[in-house]
């Protein structure tokens, strides 16, 4: 059997049905072999598109998505692809064609070193020298993608070796050495972590990323209701826990809720579930760990310590560790039913700034149009963002309700994901509606994917707030660089309800909030990809806001 043969064979055997690459000289013969199997292909305008493609599938499936490149810049392209899933955890195989091997190192056509290329943005990176490789290197990328803390793994493959025939096995399991991911937890720790939450006055659960990796959401929610401890978030961990919950406060961070940060700052002891404590997060690490009590549940041990110091730690599978924890407290009948001081004290707060946060005074201010969005969309929808200023509203004015629905581009901050991301999204789930919040700056980036979302069938519907400027750089410019505005400013070009019919989609202009709400009833009764254009104010700011390098008490708020 062939190697290419082989790489298509295990892929099924993975469970692989769907693919997002483009071919080339050096991946041909693997598309040859993929044109023969049961493997669906989709053809993408842009590497760099397959890759979030192939991201944002494998975060709604939690299953790795899958991305094919051809070698030299079809495999550089990939790069920022894989870097964004690396920066969010999230499973992904991307398989790349290789020059043959008797031409490695000698700068053949269309050859790069994308092994030393891509090893700082990959759990792992394969090239196999012959073809009976093959079957076992799959079977160890889909297994190291998708165990401990998932991320994407690359495998190159030199033209020789997809052409080249041998015998073949292959593997049911695979043994790694010194790959051996953490997953059982340690009851002892739990214990330790039990005991500080019951002694702490003002405890808080911030819940990060890893809750949504592990799908740990039904075991978050009971741990919250049973000790009635206040839930934040980190913005990756957006979407772990039901933002119209009596207990819900929001994401914390740069551009966090005010009640968020204001009660952030005033706990004592913090459960940290599946976070990394990043600087957006957190603000001043030093400030943040001030007489704090930290709790920290992680699969990875190496994020333990890394920016925050723990009081306890708890290395495991997150949703395996909050199981544990609900069953000891239920065998201790632990359950708090009296209102504490300090969830009174989180409840006028949060009323409060619900109440008070002033918002833009015009018919179209972010907060208005996206809560026009949430009242529209229906519970179960999934929804990706762009990155910008539309991102950062989303995490104040967007409530997610349903958890596991909602996926952006956190620690890379990758412009023009979110469009890309939500095909992957919509394959990953054909039967659920599946919007991508966008800025037109980062709608620009990978728009052609509109003729992916058409020829392939494949609708989703593309939610632009433009305000005809890189509109996050704008605001950096008027409040840290005296308004000396350069490179920020899109002049209303192009035209993108007519740029979605030239793709064969469907465009619509929307300026005010019925036509907003129509636009998305519209929307999402379509076959075709919807682009829903919506002019907004170009001065508006996202407020409140941490600026770099401040705490969290330093939040600035809108006068």
């Amino acid at each position: 059997m062939s190697g290419s043969k082989a790489l298509m064979d295990a892929l099924e055997l993975e469970g692989a049905k769907t693919v997002f690459g483009i071919p080339g000289g050096a991946n041909l013969p693997m598309y040859d072999e993929l044109f023969k199997s049961n493997i669906r292909h989709i053809l993408v305008r842009h590497e760099q598109s397959a890759a979030h493609m192939a991201d944002g599938f494998g975060r709604v499936s939690r299953k790795p998505g899958i991305c094919f490149a051809t070698s030299g810049p079809g495999a550089t392209n990939l790069i920022t692809g894989i870097a964004t899933a690396h920066a969010d955890s999230s499973p992904m195989i991307a398989v790349t064609g290789q020059v043959p091997i008797s031409m490695i190192g000698k700068d053949a056509f269309q050859e790069s070193d994308i092994i030393g290329i891509s090893n700082p943005v990959v759990k792992y990176a394969f090239q196999p020298k012959t073809p009976s490789e093959v079957p076992e290197v799959v079977k160890k990328a889909f297994y190291i993608s998708s165990t401990g803390r998932p991320g994407p793994v690359l495998i190159d493959v030199p033209k020789d070796v997809q052409q080249n025939e041998e015998e073949m096995n292959f593997p049911d399991v695979v043994k790694i050495r010194g790959y051996h991911p953490w997953t059982d937890p340690d009851i002892t720790q739990i214990q330790r972590a039990i005991e500080i939450l019951l002694k702490a006055e003002r405890p808080i659960i911030l819940a990060g990323g890893g809750v949504i990796i592990s799908g740990a959401f039904a075991e978050l929610q009971t741990i919250a209701e049973l000790l009635m401890i206040p839930v934040v978030t980190t913005f990756k961990g957006k979407g772990s826990f039901p933002e119209n919950h009596i207990l819900s406060l929001g994401p914390i961070g740069m551009h966090g809720h005010a009640e968020a940060n204001k009660m952030m700052v005033e706990a004592d002891c913090v459960l940290a579930i599946g976070t990394r404590f990043s600087d957006r997060s957190v603000g001043k690490f030093e400030d943040f760990e001030k007489n704090l009590s930290i709790i920290h549940m992680d699969v990875d041990p190496a994020e333990i310590g890394k920016n925050q110091t723990a009081s306890v730690a708890v290395v495991g599978d997150v949703q395996a560790s909050l199981r544990i924890m609900v069953k000891m407290m239920i065998q201790k009948a632990i359950k708090k039913t009296e209102k504490t001081k300090w969830m009174k004290r989180v409840e006028e707060t949060k009323e409060y700034w619900q109440k008070n946060l002033k918002i833009h005074q015009g018919d179209l201010g972010a907060a208005k149009v996206l809560r026009k969005l949430r009242e529209v969309l229906p519970h179960k929808a999934i929804t990706t963002t762009e990155v910008g200023q539309h991102q950062m509203w989303t995490s104040l004015f967007y409530n997610v309700i349903q958890p596991g629905t909602f996926f952006s581009s956190t620690g890379l901050g990758t412009m023009g994901w979110g469009f890309p991301a939500a095909i992957g999204a919509k394959v990953a789930k054909p039967d659920v509606p599946v919007v991508d919040i966008a800025g037109e700056g980062s709608f620009n980036m990978t728009e052609n994917s509109l003729a992916v979302s058409v020829l392939e069938n494949i609708p989703v519907i593309v939610f632009v707030m433009n305000n005809q400027s890189l509109g996050m750089v704008a605001q950096w410019q008027r409040t840290f660089y005296d308004r000396r505005m350069i490179g920020i400013d899109l002049k209303g070009c192009p035209d993108y309800v007519k740029i979605a019919e030239a793709y064969g989609a469907q465009g619509i202009r929307a300026e005010s909030l019925d036509e907003i709400g129509k636009a998305v009833k519209i929307a999402l009764k379509s076959d075709v990809a919807t682009v829903i254009d919506i002019p907004i104010d170009p001065e508006e700011d996202v407020l409140p806001f941490v600026a770099p390098g401040t705490a969290l008490k330093d939040m600035v708020l809108p006068s």
